[in-house]
C-alpha cells in the first residue's frame, strides 16, 4: 500500500532513529490492518459504541509518534473504533451467555458496592436523626419515673416542640437541594448565597415560633388537651415556653446542618449532636434526679443542648469555608424558587405531623393513664422510626445526579433504590423487633404504674407493624423527592392523612388500640402508593427506552 509522508515538519521531532523506524512500522501495521478490516467487513454495524478509554489511549500513541501526519491520528482512532466494534459484534452474536453472566456479576458487585456506599453515608447520618427523639425519650424516662401527671403533660408538650419541628423539614430539603445544585456547578459564591438566604428564612421562622410559644402557647395547649385534662396544662405550658426559647437557634442550626449534608458530609453535624445529647443526658441527671426540678428541669436541659448543637453546626459549616453569619434577604424570584420546593414538602410534613398530633389528641381524651401510655409508645416509635430517615437523605443526596445529571443512568438509579430497599427491609425488621421488646420486657424503665403498663402492652403488635415498614417507605419517598415528584408526594400524603383521620374517628371507641390501628393503615398506605408510583412504566425510573441489558451500560455500571 502507499504511504504518505508529512507535508510539514513536526515541532518536536524524534531524535532516536531506531524509535522512529519502529513507530513508522507501527503506522504501516495500523493502516494495513484497518484497510483489510474495511475490505473484509464493508458494511459497518448500525451502532458502534466507542470506549472513551480506548480513544484516549489511541490519541496518546499518536501524540507519541509526533512526526506522523494528521491522517495517522485519524487512522489510529478508526482502529480503536473498529476494534471496539468487532468486540461488541462478537460478544453480541457468539457470547450471549458470557455477557449474561458478566451482567449478573456486575449487578451483584454494584448492589454490594452501593450498599457499602449507602452505609458509609447513612451510618453517621443516623445519629443526626436519633439525637432529637433521644432527647425527648430521655425526658419521658426521667419524668415518668417521678410523676404520671407530668408524664401525661409531656404528650401535648412534645407535640408543640418536637412534632412542630418536623413542619420545618422543608427548610432542610430545600437547603440540601439548592446547595447540591450550586455545588454541581462548582460555583462557591452561589453556594454561599444559597446558604445565606436560607439562613434568613430559618431565622425568621424561628423568631415567629418563639413569639408563638411565649404568647399563645398556653392558649393553644388548653384548646388541644380539652376540658377533661386542664390539670396538665400548667406543667405542659412551662415545658413548651422554656423549650420555645431555642426556636431561632434550632432552625438556624437546621439550615447549617442541611448545607453540610448537601455537601455529602454527615460526620461533622454528627459530632455536634453527640455533644448535645451528652449535655442533655447530664442535664437531666442533675436537674431532674438530683435537684428534683421535674418537667421544668427536663425542658431547661433539652433547650441548652439544642443551643449547643446549633452553635457547633454553625462552626462545622465555617470550617468548610462558608460563613454561617452572612445572612441575605432573598429576592422575590429566589423566594419563589424556595417556595416551589418548600410548599409541597411542607404539605407532606404537615400531613404527617397532623396525623401524629391527632392521635395524641384522641389519646388525651381517653384519660390520664391512656395518654401516659401513648406518650411512652409514641416516644419509642419516634426514637425507632428515625433510623429509616437516613435512607431518605441518602436517596436525596445521591439520586439527583443519576436521574438528571450529566452522567444520567436510570439503571444505576434503580440499582441504588434496590439497595436502599434491601437495607430498609432488614432495618425495619430489626428496629420493629427491638422497639417492641423494650416496652414489653422492660416497661418499668418508663413508669411503675401498672395501669399505664397494661395500656402499653395492648398496642405492641400494632406498634411492630407500623414501625417495620417505615424504612422502606422513607427510601421510596426520598427517591420521589430526589426526582422532584413533589406534587405526587404531597397529594398522596394529604390523601393518607384524610383517610387516616377518618379512620381515627371511626375507631376511637376502641381506645388506644384503635388509634394505633389507624397508624398501621396510615403507614402501609404511604408505602404502597410510593411503591406503585416508582414501579409504574411511566415513572421516572422507567421512562428511558434503553434496555438494562446492553453491554455498554453494563460496563458503565
Amino acid at each position: 500500500m502507499q504511504l504518505k509522508t508529512l507535508a510539514r515538519p513536526s515541532l518536536t521531532p524524534i531524535q532516536n532513529p531506531n524509535l522512529q523506524r519502529r513507530l513508522s512500522r507501527a503506522s504501516i501495521s495500523f493502516n494495513t490492518q484497518l484497510s483489510s478490516r474495511r475490505l473484509s467487513n464493508p458494511i459497518a454495524p448500525p451502532s458502534i459504541r466507542i470506549s472513551p478509554e480506548k480513544i484516549r489511549r489511541s490519541r496518546l500513541v499518536a501524540a507519541c509518534v509526533g512526526g506522523q501526519s494528521n491522517e495517522l491520528l485519524e487512522d489510529v482512532e478508526l482502529e480503536a473504533i473498529a476494534s471496539e466494534s468487532d468486540g461488541n459484534s462478537n460478544g453480541n452474536i457468539g457470547n450471549g451467555s458470557v455477557v449474561g453472566s458478566k451482567r449478573e456479576e456486575l449487578e451483584t458487585q454494584s448492589i454490594w458496592s452501593k450498599m457499602k456506599e449507602i452505609m458509609m453515608f447513612s451510618g453517621p447520618a443516623t445519629g443526626l436523626w436519633i439525637c432529637a427523639p433521644l432527647m425527648s425519650l430521655i425526658s419521658t424516662a426521667v419524668i415518668g419515673r417521678g410523676s404520671s401527671t407530668e408524664l401525661a403533660a409531656l404528650g401535648p408538650g412534645t407535640v408543640f416542640c418536637d412534632n412542630m419541628n418536623l413542619l420545618f423539614m422543608f427548610l432542610s430539603i430545600a437547603t440540601s437541594n439548592m446547595v447540591a445544585t450550586a455545588l454541581a456547578k462548582r460555583d462557591k459564591n452561589q453556594v454561599q448565597h444559597q446558604i445565606s438566604i436560607l439562613l434568613f428564612v430559618g431565622l425568621t421562622c424561628g423568631t415567629l415560633m418563639l413569639l408563638f410559644t411565649q404568647f399563645l402557647g398556653s392558649w393553644a395547649l388548653t384548646a388541644f388537651v380539652g376540658p377533661k385534662n386542664v390539670h396538665i396544662v400548667p406543667a405542659a405550658s412551662k415545658y413548651v415556653q422554656i423549650r420555645g426559647l431555642a426556636w431561632p437557634a434550632i432552625l438556624f442550626g437546621l439550615v447549617a446542618q442541611s448545607a453540610s449534608l448537601g455537601m455529602k458530609d454527615s460526620v461533622g453535624p454528627l459530632k455536634a449532636l453527640v455533644v448535645a445529647s451528652a449535655v442533655n443526658g447530664l442535664g437531666h441527671v442533675v436537674l431532674c434526679n438530683m435537684l428534683r426540678f421535674g418537667i421544668t428541669g427536663a425542658a431547661w436541659s433539652t433547650m441548652a443542648s439544642q443551643l449547643i448543637a446549633a452553635y457547633m453546626m454553625i462552626e462545622a459549616l465555617d470550617k468548610k469555608g462558608f460563613s454561617a453569619f452572612a445572612i441575605s434577604i432573598p429576592s422575590p424570584s429566589e423566594f419563589l424558587q424556595i417556595f416551589a420546593i418548600a410548599a409541597p414538602v411542607f404539605v407532606t410534613m404537615f400531613s404527617k405531623v397532623a396525623f401524629y398530633s391527632l392521635m395524641t389528641y384522641f389519646a388525651t381524651a381517653m384519660g390520664t393513664n391512656t395518654v401516659a401510655a401513648h406518650q411512652v409508645m409514641i416516644q419509642m416509635y419516634g426514637m425507632c422510626v428515625v433510623w429509616g430517615e437516613p435512607l431518605s437523605q441518602t436517596a436525596q443526596s445521591f439520586m439527583p445526579e443519576l436521574l438528571n445529571g450529566v452522567n444520567r443512568s436510570l439503571e444505576k438509579a434503580r440499582m441504588l433504590l434496590k439497595s436502599l430497599m434491601i437495607i430498609g427491609a432488614i432495618l425495619g425488621l430489626a428496629i420493629g423487633t427491638i422497639g417492641t421488646f423494650v416496652p414489653w420486657l422492660f416497661p418499668k424503665i418508663f413508669t411503675h404504674d401498672p395501669n399505664v403498663i397494661q395500656e402499653m402492652h395492648k398496642v405492641l403488635i400494632l406498634f411492630f407493624f407500623s414501625l417495620a415498614v417505615t424504612p422502606c417507605t422513607h427510601s421510596l419517598e426520598g427517591t420521589l423527592l430526589a426526582g422532584r415528584e413533589l406534587k405526587f408526594i404531597s397529594l398522596s400524603m394529604s390523601g393518607c392523612f384524610s383517610l387516616g383521620a377518618l379512620l381515627l374517628l371511626l375507631v376511637k371507641g376502641y381506645g388506644l388500640t384503635g388509634c394505633w390501628a389507624a397508624l398501621v393503615g396510615f403507614q402501609w398506605a404511604r408505602f404502597f402508593l410510593a411503591l406503585r408510583r416508582l414501579l409504574s412504566p411511566n415513572g421516572m425510573l422507567h421512562s428511558d427506552d434503553m434496555t438494562p441489558y446492553e453491554l455498554g451500560k453494563l460496563k458503565a455500571a
